[in-house]
Parts: structure tokens; sequence; C-alpha cells
């Protein structure tokens, strides 16, 4: 289970797909990243949930993390190998969208971890720039 949106291969692993309690599951570990839960959503990540799983918006568990500024969480699903730079379906990346909130915390998490902030629409270089944050620019290193 290491992609977030395997290809079904077989009927068994689409019937899995749309069990509802599978997809029970998955919103409750979506809501565990969005409130910060970071022992609980490392735990399910530990027992098999990808660290990749992406919603049906594409957020993956460390977008919505970012988003909500919880440093701990994020840290601990990259940790456990999530992608710092994974876009959402509108093209923002974890990374801009911890910069557009403001979670400066959270932004020095994915840049330890390598999020590129040239990546995605808008990029968070684009964003700190939008908002004028030049100390953030400067971790980025586009002063």
């Amino acid at each position: 289970m290491s992609d977030a949106n395997p290809e079904p291969r077989g009927p068994e692993s689409i019937e899995h797909a749309h069990d509802p309690e599978v997809l029970q599951l998955a919103a409750k570990v979506f809501d565990l990243a969005r409130h910060g839960d970071t022992d609980t959503v490392a735990a399910y990540v530990d027992a098999g949930v990808p660290a990749n799983l992406t919603n049906d918006k594409g957020d993956s568990l460390v977008m919505l993390a970012a988003y909500h500024g919880h440093a701990a969480t994020v840290e601990a699903l990259l940790q456990r190998e999530a992608d710092p730079d994974r876009p959402n379906d509108r093209g923002q990346t974890p990374l801009a969208g911890a910069v557009f909130k403001g979670e400066d915390e959270v932004v020095k998490a994915l840049v330890a971890h390598g999020a590129d902030p040239s990546a995605g629409s808008p990029s968070a270089i684009e964003t700190a720039r939008m908002f004028e944050k030049t100390e953030l620019l400067k971790l980025f290193g586009a002063e």
C-alpha cells in the first residue's frame, strides 16, 4: 500500500475501494490530519495507511495538516515518506498552502524535507511575493 491511489488489480480491489468501512476509515484519517492528531495519524500510517493518501479533491494528508498549521503532524508524515510536493487537483502544494496561511513552522518542516518552493501553481515563492513575506523568500533563496 505505498501508493495513495493504486490501480485496481481485479474485482476484489474494486469492491474493496468502494467498501463503506474503507471510505469511513479514510475520512477519519483525513479528519485526524486536518485536526493535527499526530500520534493517531502516525499510527495509522505505520499500520499501512498510505502516507500519500489523497481525498477526492487531491488533498493529501500532508496538505491537510500543513494548511491547518499542524507542524508536528506534517513532520510525522514526512518522516514516513509522504511527498512534500504532492499537489492537489488545483495544482497547489502543501508548501504554498502553508505560506498562504502564514504557518511558518510548517513551512520550515516542509523545506527541511526538501519541498520545492517553485513547485505548484501558484508556487510558494509566488505566494510569498504576493504577501511580501521577505523572510520566506530568503529561506527559499528567491530574494
